[in-house]
C-alpha cells in the first residue's frame, strides 16, 4: 500500500529543526529582570524599606519655642527692663527616649527591610519561573503542532488511499469515515494549539511588558536532561537559602525585637528643654527643664507587650510551617520530574520504537489480508497519541524543574535543557 512508506516515516522521523532566528530563554529571563512592573515595584519597595531604620533610630526633632512675656499691654517688650517678669527669648526642646528604644526601633525597621529584600527575592523567582513555564508550554505548542501537522499529512494521503480503495470495492466504507473522523480530530486540535500559542505569548508580552501585539519566533527544540540535585540537596538548599524561608525568619527575628521594645516601654521618655530669655538692663534669665512620661496606666503596656508575645508565638509557627510547606512542595515537584523523566526515556527508548515495529507488523498482516483496515488505522493513532504523550511528559519536566528552581532558590534548567 502507498501509505506504509509514509507511517514508517512518521514514526522514524525526529523533529524538524527551528529555522532561522530562534527564541532564547536565557534572553527572555533577562528582560524579565530589567522590565517587569512586579519586580520594579518590588525592588523600589525594598529600597523605601531600607530608608526606615535610620529615621526610627535617629532623635525626634527638636522643639524651638521663641516667645515673650510681657507686663501692662499684650505687645512683644512691654515692661521689658522694668519688670523683672518680663522678657523676650528662646527656649529649645529634645524628647529623648529611654535608653535602648531607638535601638531596638531600628532593629525592628531592619529585620523588616530584610524581609522586603527577601519578598523582592520572591517576585523575582516567582516572575522567572513564569517566564520559563511559558516558554516551556509555548515550545511545547511548536512541538505539538509539528507533530500534528505530520499526521494531518499523512492521514490526508491515507484517506486518499482508502477513498480510491473503497471506490474500487476493496475497502469498506466505514474506513473513510474512520479516517475522515481522526483527520477531523487532528484539526480541532490544531485550533486548540493555535490558541495555547496565543495565550503563551500574550502571557511573554506580560511578564515582559511588552506590547500585547509582539510576536515571537519559534524556540529552540526541547531537550532534557538529568536532575542535577538530589531531593535531599535541594530541600537542604530550601532550608537554608529559600527567599520564602529567609522572609520568615526575618519576619521571627523582628516580632523579637518587638517584644523586647514593648518591654522597654515600661520605662519612662522623657523631655529636656533649655532656654534664655533676655530682660534689656536687668540681667538674662536662663531656664531648664525636664519633662519625665510615667507609664502609671501599666495596663496598656502591658496589653501591648502580650500582643507583641502573640505575634512572636504567631510568626514562630508561620516559620515551621513555611518550612513544611516548603519540604512538601519540593518533594511533589521532584517525584513530578523524576516521574515525568522517566516516562520521557521510556517513550523514548520502548514504547515508540515498539509502535513503530506495531506498525511494521500491522501492516505486513493487512498488505496478506490478515488483518482489516481499522486496526491498521488504530495503531496508526496510538503511535501518533504516543508522540503526543512524548511532549506532554517532556513539558511536565520542564515545568516541575521551574517550580523547584522557585521553590528552593537553586538552578536546575540549564542550557541542555534550553
Amino acid at each position: 500500500m502507498r501509505f506504509r512508506a509514509d507511517i514508517v516515516a512518521f514514526l522514524s522521523c525526529s523533529l524538524v529543526s527551528a529555522q532561522g532566528q530562534e527564541l532564547k530563554l536565557s534572553t527572555l529571563i533577562s528582560e524579565a529582570l530589567e522590565r517587569n512592573p512586579e519586580i520594579l515595584a518590588a525592588q523600589k519597595k525594598c529600597e523605601a524599606a531600607r530608608q526606615r531604620p535610620r529615621q526610627v533610630r535617629s532623635l525626634p526633632d527638636p522643639i524651638l519655642s521663641p516667645g515673650w512675656t510681657s507686663n501692662g499691654n499684650p505687645l512683644p517688650g512691654a515692661g521689658i527692663g522694668v519688670i523683672p517678669t518680663s522678657n523676650i527669648g528662646v527656649s529649645v526642646t529634645q524628647e529623648v527616649p529611654y535608653p535602648g528604644k531607638r535601638t531596638l526601633r531600628g532593629e525592628v525597621a531592619s529585620k523588616e527591610a530584610e524581609a522586603e529584600f527577601a519578598e523582592m527575592q520572591i517576585v523575582e523567582l516567582g516572575v522567572v519561573s513564569q517566564v520559563k513555564q511559558a516558554f516551556f508550554r509555548l515550545q511545547h505548542s511548536y512541538a505539538a503542532q509539528d507533530v500534528l501537522e505530520r499526521n494531518r499529512e499523512l492521514l490526508k494521503k491515507l484517506l486518499a488511499v482508502t477513498e480510491i480503495a473503497y471506490s474500487s470495492g476493496k475497502a469498506a466504507q466505514q474506513d473513510v469515515f474512520k479516517a475522515q473522523i481522526q483527520l477531523s480530530l487532528i484539526e480541532t486540535k490544531l485550533v486548540q494549539i493555535s490558541r495555547e500559542r496565543r495565550l503563551r505569548e500574550a502571557e511573554l508580552n506580560r511578564l515582559l511588558n511588552r506590547s500585547s501585539e509582539i510576536a515571537y519566533p519559534k524556540p529552540a527544540d526541547p531537550h532534557i536532561g538529568p536532575i542535577s540535585k538530589t531531593l535531599a540537596e535541594l530541600q537542604a538548599a530550601a532550608g537554608a537559602n529559600s527567599p520564602l524561608q529567609l522572609k520568615e525568619q526575618k519576619l521571627t527575628e523582628r516580632a523579637e525585637s518587638a517584644v523586647n521594645l514593648a518591654r522597654k516601654d515600661f520605662y519612662p521618655d522623657y523631655a529636656l528643654s533649655a532656654g534664655y530669655y533676655n530682660q534689656a538692663g536687668m540681667s538674662p534669665m536662663y531656664t531648664f527643664r525636664a519633662d519625665i512620661r510615667l507609664p502609671l496606666w501599666r495596663g496598656k503596656q502591658q496589653a501591648a507587650l502580650t500582643e507583641q508575645v502573640f505575634s512572636l508565638s504567631e510568626a514562630r509557627h508561620r516559620f515551621q510551617a513555611t518550612g513544611q510547606n516548603l519540604a512538601f512542595r519540593i518533594a511533589d515537584d521532584y517525584s513530578m520530574a523524576e516521574t515525568s523523566l522517566q516516562l520521557v526515556n521510556l517513550y523514548l527508548n520502548t514504547i515508540l520504537p515498539q509502535a513503530r515495529l506495531t506498525i511494521d507488523s500491522s501492516m505486513a498482516s493487512y498488505e496478506t489480508g490478515s488483518i482489516d483496515f481499522l486496526s491498521v488505522l488504530n495503531n496508526y493513532m496510538a503511535a501518533y497519541e504516543y508522540e503526543m504523550d512524548y511532549h506532554e511528559e517532556m513539558l511536565n519536566y520542564h515545568l516541575a524543574l521551574s517550580r523547584l528552581e522557585e521553590t528552593s532558590g537553586v538552578p536546575l534548567i540549564g542550557e541542555d535543557h534550553q
